[in-house]
């Protein structure tokens, strides 16, 4: 099927779109919103943190999607003696052709899973910086471009468990959203109960969206329309986060360009041509969770409950 202009998503392609979420939301049940964020969140060219407990299903989403879209995949176990080599990938001397040959890691992937990040020590967890900004790493002074699309799905557990290590900031910043899967409601986790092995399950899954019109697809995303009032109306979350005293450190130019990228990613899911602030008021949570922590006189308050103050602070424009 030939692939439409870079600034047009076909009707078919949306339908695509919405096949691809319902059919992860055969391996997720009763996560939808979730499937959603995490496909807008491809969509716009961002990496997706999952923190739940263990047990959720982070790994099967992470799974469902490459195994959806038709994507190669690769696993990488996140341990405390994970070394940066084993996720890049290694020179190695071959002597039949008297020479190094360069290993390549599973960071050569189109879909990264990350499983439980923060057991591995702070080095390691760096080696994945210039991977996620780039699109590429350097190994002994070469770099090496890594496959298109690429997208990295990380889990992380929560740090009161035993056994781990903090993302620092820079980590954090890299990826455009943080979501959490919770438990499922009682319909949902009866028909789980009852159903096949949702591993059995993925293996059958169809390829709902190639590889190329995924891509198509993702360069439309910035082509969305956003209007100065709309702008305005994240400059103005922008400054309030910087300015309340709600937060340590407000939201920098990057986040700002992640809120924007997301709703624009969130508008094209929704088969609309331009961001409302409710697109902005629906991805924030996911975006700027992670990147915003309560000032020392806010620490009691939950994160929900200073962010639900963050958006009612700031007019929205008619």
């Amino acid at each position: 099927m030939p692939v439409p202009p870079s600034n047009i998503v076909s009707l078919d392609q949306h339908a695509r779109l919405d096949t691809v979420v319902a059919q992860v939301g055969t391996a997720i049940l009763g996560k939808e919103h979730a499937i959603r964020l995490a496909l807008a969140c491809l969509l716009a060219r961002g990496h997706l943190l999952i923190e739940d407990l263990p047990g959720m299903g982070k790994t099967i989403l992470a799974h469902a999607f490459a195994q959806t879209l038709g994507l190669h995949y690769q696993r990488i176990q996140f341990t405390s003696d994970l070394l940066p080599a084993d996720i890049l990938g290694a020179a190695i001397y071959e002597r039949q052709q008297g020479t190094f040959v360069f290993h390549p890691g599973p960071i050569f992937a189109q879909v990264v899973l990350a499983d439980e990040i923060n057991r591995a020590t702070p080095k390691t967890q760096s080696a994945l910086l210039e991977a996620m900004e780039e699109h590429q790493v350097t190994v002994e002074g070469e770099t090496r471009d890594l496959p298109s699309p690429f997208f990295v799905i990380a889990t992380q557990n929560p740090i009161d468990q035993v056994g781990t290590f903090p993302l620092p900031e820079s980590q954090l910043d890299r990826f455009l959203m943080r979501i959490e899967l919770g438990y499922p409601d009682v319909a949902a986790e009866r028909v789980l109960l009852q159903g096949r092995d949702r591993r059995e399950l993925l293996a059958q899954f169809p390829v709902c969206l190639p590889p190329a019109e995924l891509m198509a697809i993702q360069s439309v995303v910035s082509t969305i329309h956003a209007a100065p009032a709309l702008l305005d109306y994240l400059q103005g979350l922008l400054a309030f986060s910087r300015q309340s005293g709600l937060f340590r450190n407000g939201l920098s130019p990057r986040a700002g360009l992640a809120l924007l990228r997301a709703a624009r990613a969130w508008v094209l899911l929704d088969r609309r041509e331009h961001v409302l602030p409710e697109d902005i008021q629906t991805v924030l949570p996911a975006v700027v969770g992670h990147r915003l922590h309560p000032a020392d006189a806010y620490l009691e308050q939950s994160s929900s409950a200073l962010l639900e103050k963050l958006l009612r602070s700031v007019g929205v424009p008619a």
